[in-house]
Formats: C-alpha cells, sequence, structure tokens
C-alpha cells in the first residue's frame, strides 16, 4: 500500500504510531488526501453558514465544533493545504490567526484524531479501525475514582450513608440520572461507578480555563474512601458514567396551607388520633399517645370500625387534629413522619380478636405540640434538619 502524501512530518509520525497508512489512490484530477482536506474544510464551511462564525475552542463548546478549531487551525499552518483551498474559501477561513491549540492530540481519542488528520477509519475490516481505546473522558472518569485516599473521619459520616440507604428503600429519596440537573453542591449524594458519594465539602469558587467558575470539593465514598477533585471533574465522570446518579433531597417543599392555591389538587389528609383504650398504660399516658398517619379519603370512615381493629389498640379513637395535603405523595410523607418520631414509637403487644398477638403500628409517645412543629418544618422545608428528642419531648435541630 502506497503512503500518503505528508500532512506534516508530526502528524505523520503520529499517524504511523498508531499503525494507520493512509492510501494516496487518485479519484479524477485530485488524490484521495486532497478530497479529504477538501472535505473536511467543507464541513467547517457549512458550521460558519449555520452559526454565522468560525468554531472556536473551550470546553463548554460542543465536541464537534472544537474539533472543527482544531481542523482550522492545522489547515491555516499548513502552506500546502492553503493551496488547495485557498480558491474554495469564500468566507475568508483562511485569513485568520490559527489559536493556540487548546485542545492537545493526546487528549482526543484516535477515532477524533484520525478525523481530524482527515483519515476514514471507519471502512469494515480495514486494519485503520481502531478499537478498544478509551477516550479521554474514559480516562478523566477513572481517575476521580482511581485517586481516592482512606477517609480519616468516617465514623462521622457512616450514618449518613445508612439513613440515604433506608430513605431510596423507603421512597423518601430517589436515584435520578445524572444531567437533567448538572448542578453539585455541598451536602448532595449521588451514585458514581456503583459507589455512594456525598459531597461533604465544597471551597470557593474560582475561575478556571476558559473564564468557567469552578470550585474544590470534599468527596466521601461509602466504602470509606475519600478524594479531592474539582467540580467540574466530578460533573464530567457522573455525566460519562451511564449508571452516574443523583440522589434527591428528601425535602418535600411547602405542603400545607390555610388555602389551596387554584390549581392544587387535594392529595389526602395528616390524621392524629387519640385511643379510648382502657388498658392501664394507655389511660395513664393518654394525652401523649398519639397515632400518626396519611390518608387519601376521609379520616372517619378509616376509623369506624377502630373498636375490632387491633390497629387502633381495639378501642375507639377520637380524632384530635387533622391537616390537609395538596400535590404531593402521601406515602413518602407517612415514611418521614414515622421516621421523625420514630425514637418515641410506642413499644406495645396485644391480642387481637382471634388471641393472636399484635404490635400496633404508628403509634407514638408524643405531644401535639410536637406534631404541629413538624408539621410546621415540613411545610417550610426544614423537617431534615430536626430530630425529635423523646427526654425533651420536642424536635430538635441536628448539629
Amino acid at each position: 500500500m502506497a503512503k500518503a502524501a505528508k500532512f506534516t512530518d508530526d502528524d505523520d509520525a503520529l499517524l504511523a504510531e498508531l499503525g494507520v497508512e493512509v492510501e494516496t489512490a487518485r479519484q479524477g484530477s485530485r488524490t484521495a488526501r486532497e478530497e479529504r482536506i477538501i472535505a473536511g474544510f467543507e464541513e467547517i464551511q457549512r458550521f460558519v453558514e449555520q452559526h454565522g462564525r468560525a468554531p472556536q475552542h473551550g470546553e463548554d463548546r460542543d465536541i464537534f465544533e472544537r474539533l472543527y478549531a482544531v481542523r482550522l487551525d492545522r489547515l491555516r499552518e499548513q502552506a500546502d493545504c492553503r493551496a488547495i483551498l485557498e480558491p474554495l474559501d469564500h468566507q475568508g477561513l483562511l485569513a485568520g490567526s490559527a489559536f493556540a491549540h487548546a485542545v492537545d492530540p493526546d487528549e482526543l481519542n484516535d477515532d477524533e484524531l484520525l478525523a481530524e488528520l482527515g483519515v476514514d477509519a471507519e471502512e469494515p475490516d480495514d486494519i485503520t479501525q481502531l478499537r478498544h481505546v478509551r477516550s479521554v473522558v474514559d480516562k478523566r472518569t477513572a481517575e476521580v475514582i482511581a485517586n481516592k485516599t482512606l477517609c480519616a473521619d468516617f465514623d462521622n459520616f457512616r450514618p449518613l450513608f445508612a439513613q440515604v440507604r433506608a430513605d431510596l428503600e423507603s421512597g423518601v429519596r430517589e436515584s435520578r440520572r445524572f444531567g437533567e440537573n448538572a448542578e453539585i453542591k455541598k451536602g448532595e449524594f449521588f451514585i458514581l461507578s456503583g459507589q455512594m458519594a456525598y459531597v461533604a465539602d465544597a471551597d470557593k469558587k474560582f475561575v478556571a480555563e476558559y473564564g468557567r467558575p469552578d470550585r474544590r470539593l470534599r468527596v466521601i465514598y461509602d466504602n470509606g474512601t475519600e478524594s479531592d477533585l474539582l467540580l467540574r471533574s466530578l460533573q464530567r465522570a457522573l455525566y460519562k458514567d451511564e449508571a452516574g446518579r443523583r440522589i434527591t433531597d428528601p425535602s418535600l417543599g411547602p405542603l400545607f396551607g390555610s388555602q389551596a392555591a387554584d390549581d392544587d389538587a387535594e392529595s389526602g389528609t395528616i390524621y392524629v388520633l387519640e385511643s379510648k383504650s382502657d388498658n392501664p398504660y394507655i389511660v395513664a399516658n393518654r394525652q401523649v399517645v398519639h397515632k400518626i398517619g396519611v390518608t387519601g379519603g376521609k379520616v372517619e370512615t378509616r376509623i369506624a370500625n377502630a373498636a375490632k381493629d387491633a390497629t387502633y389498640l381495639l378501642a375507639d379513637v377520637e380524632i384530635v387534629k387533622t391537616y390537609k395535603l395538596y400535590n404531593i405523595n402521601r406515602v413518602r410523607l407517612e415514611v418521614i413522619i414515622h421516621r421523625i418520631f420514630e425514637p418515641a414509637k410506642l413499644d406495645m403487644t396485644i391480642n387481637d380478636r382471634f388471641g393472636h398477638p399484635v404490635k400496633p403500628q404508628e403509634w407514638f409517645l408524643v405531644p401535639l405540640y410536637a406534631i404541629d412543629n413538624a408539621v410546621e418544618r415540613i411545610k417550610d422545608g426544614t423537617i431534615t434538619d430536626y430530630r425529635y428528642d423523646p427526654t425533651s419531648a420536642a424536635l430538635t435541630k441536628i448539629v
């Protein structure tokens, strides 16, 4: 196979290292290389016609625009290419000065590099077709995972990961494909390469290359390691990872109001019940023993047969407070409420109507004012910052 005329000495050497030989068979009055140079230049011209400007370098640019910018630089630099293209350059593209290369050839994968050099590597069964070579993005993603160190204070973060796993299982949180919202903030959780990642800290913003803001992050992983990396590096890694996920915040936002907006749909009711049971323990603590639940129907209908249902302690109940819900997920909300009051859950076993032991759920030893406070915290979205302290019988802020 005849060797192609040189694009540049460096390009020719690089192609040789890649094991690529370019054929120079003539097609009409032009060589195959000349045809490729013209075809590549025409792609740049079409870009200019579409966008009204020459292609530019920069990480914020589309990959194809960045490749066109590199290609245009190289065409401008080489006299033989200019001689071929100047008669076709009706847009004056070759007259512009070449930019300093913003994309290093080492940062392009083989297909991109060959495209820049005007080499077609797509023909089937051709020795120039390269496979199984990682792109620079793949390499950067691998580096994000690899550059980890042991997290010395992981015990401080272990409970956070446990809680998030529980939230995912219960439906309080969801994992969503990264990319719908590429923002990354301190305190957020992600899934990267199968590991849960927590952004524990974020330094002040600084202006990086191409004038884009960036910041240094401390990221903790659920396997007890951590990494110190740039925010944009984490963004790239999450976006490239097909399984990369953002874990949603459990805050449900504004849930209640004294009046519903015109476009609000009523979703249900939080109800607080007091038991009329004659059980000695219930009698002694009646003012703080409450059942807290959520229903999409009428509370009265739900409790109609309370005296025959072990769920209601086989006794009649009284509705002491209700809160209307609008445009929310009732199941998730109920999980959040029960999780907040979990430390005060009533631990009692009774026999049902058939003599079978039953441990009633959703009963808590909490005063009504603490429930009111929890609802207010849910309204303003701060409930995740609080926990219920049975000792003080109040919500306390997590520090």
